[in-house]
């Protein structure tokens, strides 16, 4: 993915409230479910990982990512960005991966 189409990924996503939450219990199954489901859904999506989890929210975004098989975009403070490209009826047609 080139650089601009990150930058239009993270304006978009600017906008947008966070729609997985990862707290205490870290990487859970419920956590990857509802986050491979709003992925699936949205294509871009943005996490918070909650102040009381104790964990470094670029790596958990990192592995996030890893397991759902999408691309990290950017992470800034506790919020991490998201993307993964659905093959067919895309609303991220602009975007080449």
């Amino acid at each position: 993915m080139i650089g601009k189409d990150k930058r239009q990924l993270k304006a978009m996503a600017s906008q947008m409230s966070s729609v997985v939450q990862i707290g205490k219990e870290g990487l859970s199954n419920a956590v990857i479910d509802s986050a491979r489901a709003a992925i699936t859904a949205r294509e871009l999506i943005k996490i918070h990982v909650l102040n009381n989890a104790n964990l470094d929210a670029k790596e958990t975004a990192e592995e996030l990512a890893n397991m759902l098989g999408a691309e990290l975009i950017q992470v800034i403070g506790h919020y991490g960005i998201l993307f993964k490209k659905k093959n067919e009826k895309s609303h991220f047609e602009f975007i080449d991966i």
